[in-house]
């Protein structure tokens, strides 16, 4: 008899209607009304939208799709007081977001959202206030947009010990230096990809690192249950790679991109997030326009990889629809335990080091006794010739060195007065590397 109730329970659950509020009908937001107004799924009704401006929102192009008994407002008050079951915040950012979703989880209603800023920074928080409400919190679009890496993760790899983590995790960054490597440059693409809606007038998050180590620092939570500082995950810009770089890649057999790095060692991660140097044979290397895709390696599976279009509105729509149909049909998340962890930036990695000088005698030796006195070793110079005398760039690789010896010797060679600019330091990947 009671089996027989529990069963009558969850047959109510499941066909009664769920009602949902979308906060934000920007690209992602319209794509998802899209979505769900394309693919009618049974017990889920879209109620209300809320956003600034709204009168705008509402009469867009985007907006012909939204049914006409939806509620549109520009007050949270009317979500947060409205009988919605579940919240879906695609706005972004911390504030004023956070405590809009904090009153929405208490209030009883679920929440689902591809705010990777906020899971990344409060993500920890507001899952204990989920679960002390007896709702959910969901966000398998806050990493790799449509790519079902962190469902994957917990449902999939939940069995097994992963040790580390590699990916190509900002699809602006992907588009932009997959455009550079067939000749374009950095100021064009970076153009066209704001034109195209992949970048924001602001393109710092993307193209500094900072959206893809909000992304890194939620997997190492699910994949390596570690909880990071993401201030403390050190970034560095792709703004300052050329055409130049590219051309002496590929006579390395290497191509750039965007690689985020997190691996567990004891109760440490060493993680980072810099454009770098991919062997030609890396699937990191086949990965195009605004494609992501990240490497799980597991001490008993192996590596898994998980590859697809991580930017664009309706591959991350596809991503939050899918979540909400969980929370719907009220499917139990995995849970693992994950505890804070200390973060160092130290990888052991061959380096590529690029220069452009005034050429004189000596600048080798120069360049050869700073890499010396910290202890690394000079394995190739490159130089490609047609380049004028008074302002040569030319590559010197390393032996591999560990992250903060490098960075000891370019501070010296950097003070030498023939450089004309900064040197470009870039780690090389290798498979086998391992952090110190």
């Amino acid at each position: 008899m009671a089996t027989k109730k529990k069963q009558i329970v969850k047959k109510k659950q499941i066909d009664s209607t769920v009602k949902v509020a979308l906060l934000g009908f920007g690209t992602v937001g319209s794509s998802v009304a899209r979505v769900l107004a394309a693919s009618k799924f049974p017990g889920l009704e879209l109620t209300h939208i809320f956003n600034r401006s709204v009168e705008r929102k509402r009469t867009s192009d985007a907006a012909k799709v939204v049914p006409a008994s939806v509620v549109w407002t520009e007050d949270i008050d009317d979500i947060l007081n409205s009988n919605v079951d579940v919240v879906v915040e695609l706005m972004g950012g911390l504030n004023p977001v956070e405590g809009w979703l904090r009153k929405a989880l208490t209030a009883g209603k679920s929440v689902v959202t591809a705010n990777k800023q906020l899971i990344a920074y409060r993500g920890a928080n507001l899952a204990k206030l989920a679960a002390s409400h007896n709702v959910h919190l969901v966000y398998g679009a806050a990493v790799a947009g449509g790519v079902p890496v962190i469902p994957g993760m917990l449902q999939g790899l939940g069995g097994d010990q992963v040790t580390r983590l590699s990916g190509i995790l900002n699809g602006t960054c992907n588009y932009i230096l997959n455009r550079m490597e067939g000749g374009a440059d950095y100021a064009t693409v970076l153009a066209d990809a704001q034109q195209l809606g992949y970048a924001e007038a602001d393109p710092s998050a993307d193209v500094d690192g900072f959206d893809a180590r909000a992304k890194l620092c939620i997997l190492s939570r699910i994949a390596l249950h570690s909880e990071l500082d993401p201030d403390a995950v050190m970034t560095q810009t792709i703004s300052t790679i050329e055409a130049i770089d590219f051309m002496y890649a590929k006579e390395l057999n290497c191509t750039i991109r965007q690689v985020s790095r997190a691996q567990r060692d004891g109760s440490v991660v060493h993680a980072r997030v810099a454009p770098m140097l991919v062997p030609l044979s890396s699937p990191m290397a086949w990965s195009h326009g605004t494609q992501n895709m990240v490497v799980a390696s597991g001490r008993f599976g192996g590596d898994v990889v998980f590859s697809g279009h991580g930017a664009g509105g309706e591959p991350t729509a596809v991503a939050v629809v899918s979540d909400l149909l969980a929370v719907a049909q009220n499917c139990g998340t995995v849970q693992l335990p994950v505890r804070k962890r200390q973060v160092a930036g130290e990888f052991l990695a061959p380096h590529y080091l690029r220069f452009v000088v005034d050429d004189r005698p000596g600048i080798v030796s120069s360049i050869a006794g700073a890499l010396a006195t910290v202890g690394a070793n000079i394995d190739s110079l490159l130089q490609r010739p047609g380049h004028p005398k008074h302002r040569l760039p030319f590559v010197v690789t390393t032996e591999r060195s560990l992250t903060t010896t490098i960075d000891k010797a370019m501070k010296a060679i950097a003070k030498l007065d023939c450089m004309l600019e900064r040197p470009l330091c870039l780690q090389i990947l290798v498979p086998e590397d391992k952090p110190e």
